[in-house]
């Protein structure tokens, strides 16, 4: 039915919900350094409960969004004109998010609200970025580079530009890849631009189809900061 929600999400996310997300992600590592820290000042059990209001799973109650804002009100301005809330620039940079990788190069997912940021990326070029996280493995050789480091942007809307690299959240896992068109509109074929490593006769990175509704994050790779070589 049309009607019906989708799984997990609420039918309703209010207009207070919404504020707290804003300023969340606006906030997060300069205010507060992750959701554990965040879950104790406004007196939930578990940083997930930050998470569930975070995903649009859970609203949040109007107290304690009022808790938040007088807590870090003196990282908040309010425009008098307009009444609206702005943010003052406190620091400079993108949060970086430190990811390590199995024994089997494979990412297990683990949700970064929930990380605390090792540092902070700022060079020209970045401003739009929402955080930094390090690419592991050699399966978009030679465009990313296994160690340097990536600024990416979130995709709120999921609308992908067919042959862009893309960081996401997908399934269980952590991945970057080209993303391209798929043969149907509700599916994406992940490309690795390493075509040389191979497995007998099979690629070793081989492509492969994906629905565009199981990607849990959507991030597009706007700058890439590589090692130096020494």
């Amino acid at each position: 039915m049309e009607d019906e929600a989708k799984p997990n999400k609420i039918k309703r996310v209010r207009p207070e919900t919404l504020e707290f997300i804003i300023l969340y992600n606006q906030l997060k590592g300069k205010a507060f350094a992750g959701n554990g820290q965040l879950a104790e000042v406004l007196g939930f059990n578990s940083a997930s409960s930050i998470t569930e209001i975070i995903k649009s799973r859970q609203n949040i109650d109007p107290e304690k969004l009022r808790i938040f804002k007088e807590k870090y009100k003196e990282f908040l301005t309010t425009n008098r004109i307009t009444g609206n809330t702005v943010i003052k620039r406190i620091e400079d940079g993108i949060p970086m998010y430190e990811v390590v990788a199995t024994a089997s190069g494979v990412v297990v997912y683990n949700d970064i609200n929930d990380m605390t940021p090792v540092g902070r990326m700022n060079f020209p070029g970045i401003e739009e970025c929402d955080f930094a996280l390090p690419v592991w493995g050699h399966s978009m050789y030679p465009y990313l580079e296994n160690g340097c480091w990536v600024a990416l942007k979130v995709i709120h809307d999921m609308k992908i530009l067919p042959g862009e690299v893309y960081y996401i959240e997908w399934g269980d896992y952590r991945m970057y890849k080209r993303l391209l068109a798929g043969d149907n509109e509700d599916e994406v074929i992940a490309h690795s631009d390493n075509v040389t490593e191979m497995v007998g006769k099979r690629l070793k990175y081989a492509p492969f189809v994906i629905k565009i509704a199981g990607i849990k994050k959507l991030c597009l790779v706007k700058d890439i900061h590589k090692k130096h070589n020494h």
